[in-house]
Order: structure tokens, then C-alpha cells, then sequence
């Protein structure tokens, strides 16, 4: 690993004094897995991620152990710890089962956004746009996040936004890279305007398709990356 490793995981200390060390750590590392400021296959190195942090190293390895457990992180004998490469079937799992949870967060949220939550989303789909005109998908790309998050918010159900989280934190998005698949960005903008559209009329079902349409839509991109890299 390199010296400017550290400075990648250098997030911001959680506020809450009752966290552990390695609460933190858990936090952090985490919270950069999901970002993708450490990749899918990317070595995971005590020490220095103990440096970046500016936290033990006991606390570290305490954090990799849980983040094995949920799935992010792997680790082998005489190897160490890696971020942990998905396969693509577990990969449209993922999205399918976002498709179901953030289907439903959207019929909700179509129930409960004031115009001043329309405006802000509609913000956000213009800096899509903007990023998307400047030839900056990544760009563009980081904003869709934002945008469903957002929309989990509206929605305020508790237990589908930890379930949401924990499939986003899988980091299927830095992996395989849907975005930059020729057509892709244009298509995926224009089904965020639909989204957002249907959100406006307050049609809680309508809402619910246009984000199942989204993320399935998403899966069959995905599916036919993989076919072209396989007959490659």
C-alpha cells in the first residue's frame, strides 16, 4: 500500500463520546468501503489504517472482524484483509432486492414530500445534468446516490432505511460501473427526472415503478457488461 493509503481514510471522527475505538474504526472504514475510497480488492493493512484514522490498532482489527461478518470485507491465511469482490449474481441480488426496498421507500416518500423537498431533488437533477453535460459521469454517478438517499429520507421508515443501507454499503455501483456503459448515463438521467416526476404527483404506486423500473434497469445493464467482458 501506498503513503497516500492513509490519507484516504482519514474521515471524521463520530462526535458520539459513548463510541468505542473500534466503533469508530467500524464506522469509518465502513462508511469509506460504501464511498469506494477503498476498492473492491483492495488490501486492508492494520497498521496503516490504524495511522489514517488516527486510532489503535487493536481497535482496526476489532473493526475488520465486524466488517467480515457483514460481508465487506475478507480476509485469508498469510494474505490479510481485502474489500470484498462481488460476483454478479450476487450483484443483481442486490439490486433486485434494492428494487423492492427503495420501491417501496419511494411510494412513501411520494406521499410525504413538501415542494420544498421536490425543489431540492430537482437541484440534484440538475447537477446530474451538469456533470453529465461536462462528460464527469463518476460525477454525475456520486449525485444518483445522493438523490435515493434522499428519497429513503423522505420516506422515514426506519427499518427499510437500515436494510437500504446495509445493500449500499455492498458497493456494488464502484465494482462494476454501470454508469459508463455506452447509453447508460443519458438513460439512467433520464429515469431519475421519472422518479422524481412521479414523486411530484404524489401517486405513491406510480412512484414505486418508476424506481423498480430504474434499478431493474440497472440489472440488466449490469448483466450485459458482464456477458460482453465473458465473450471477450
Amino acid at each position: 500500500m501506498t503513503s497516500g493509503y492513509a490519507g484516504r481514510v482519514s474521515g471524521t471522527p463520530r462526535p458520539n463520546q459513548k463510541l468505542t475505538e473500534a466503533d469508530d474504526a467500524y464506522a469509518r472504514l465502513r462508511q469509506n468501503i460504501r464511498a469506494g475510497s477503498l476498492v473492491p480488492g483492495e488490501r486492508l493493512v492494520e497498521t496503516e489504517l490504524a495511522e489514517g484514522l488516527g486510532l489503535g490498532r487493536n481497535a482496526v482489527r476489532t473493526a475488520l472482524a465486524r466488517l467480515e461478518q457483514d460481508g465487506l470485507v475478507e480476509r485469508a491465511p498469510f494474505r490479510g484483509s481485502r474489500v470484498r469482490i462481488i460476483s454478479e449474481t450476487e450483484a443483481v441480488e442486490i439490486l433486485e432486492a434494492r428494487a423492492v426496498l427503495e420501491g417501496l421507500a419511494a411510494r412513501h416518500a411520494a406521499v410525504r414530500a413538501t415542494p420544498a423537498d421536490l425543489d431540492d431533488l430537482r437541484g440534484l437533477l440538475l447537477q446530474m445534468q451538469g456533470h453529465f453535460i461536462a462528460g464527469d459521469l463518476l460525477a454525475s454517478s456520486e449525485l444518483n446516490s445522493v438523490l435515493h438517499r434522499r428519497i429513503v429520507e423522505l420516506a422515514a421508515l426506519p427499518t427499510v432505511a437500515r436494510l437500504i443501507d446495509g445493500l449500499h454499503a455492498q458497493n456494488v455501483r464502484h465494482q462494476f460501473r454501470t454508469v459508463l456503459a455506452p447509453g447508460r448515463a443519458s438513460q439512467s438521467l433520464q429515469e431519475h427526472r421519472s422518479i422524481v416526476d412521479a414523486l411530484a404527483t404524489g401517486d405513491g404506486e406510480k412512484a414505486e415503478a418508476a424506481m423498480r423500473a430504474h434499478l431493474l434497469n440497472v440489472v440488466r445493464t449490469l448483466r450485459s457488461l458482464q456477458s460482453v467482458s465473458t465473450s471477450s
